[in-house]
């Protein structure tokens, strides 16, 4: 794991919100953090070095664009085999996020996680259908969860430097009773 220096948190923290939309959104940001504009671009591309960044783009929100039928596909995938049944899962277009999590058992038994974005239901299950057979995983155990209701939608955010004002999350991820 690499530590990033201060001026890099500086950086980061400057552009996860997004970029503005400016001829010259560079100089924006680097105005706003007393650098230069080369200055910033000079700090992304060290960052994208460093593998730190891979890339950066644009988040759409899918909802106001008509797909609403999205899918959690989880799935129970025997440990010796979820890089390779991941990496397989991967390779579908249709596929925007997919990632390994511990088990939960005896009650959640699924570990591996896929999300599909689709306008209408019945072509999510359509693709679900045409990835499963493809990877020849019917024998594998899993579920499909579509959404119901969006509460939030962003990308990541990295918060450097937390508020010694708020209060620490409990052990079990909730709230703390103040």
């Amino acid at each position: 794991m690499l530590a990033l220096t201060d001026r890099q948190q500086q950086l980061v923290s400057a552009i996860q919100e997004g970029l503005p939309l400016l001829p010259r959104p560079y100089l924006a940001i680097g105005e706003r953090m007393g650098w230069s504009e080369a200055e910033v671009i000079a700090g992304l591309q060290q960052l994208q070095q460093q593998g730190i960044i891979r890339r950066m783009g644009l988040i759409v929100r899918h909802h106001e664009l008509g797909y609403r039928a999205n899918a959690m596909v989880v799935w129970n995938i025997p440990d010796p085999l979820i890089v390779d049944t991941a990496q397989r899962l991967t390779q579908f277009d249709f596929i925007s996020l997919c990632y390994q999590r511990r088990r939960c058992l005896p009650h959640w038994p699924f570990n591996l996680y896929c999300m599909i974005h689709g306008q209408a239901r019945q072509q999510v299950l359509a693709q679900i259908d045409h990835m499963v057979q493809q990877c020849q995983l019917t024998h594998l155990p899993r579920e499909v969860l579509f959404s119901q209701r969006r509460f939030k939608q962003r990308g990541a955010y990295y918060n450097f430097n937390p508020s010694p004002h708020l209060p620490a999350p409990s052990p079990t991820g909730g709230p703390r009773a103040h």
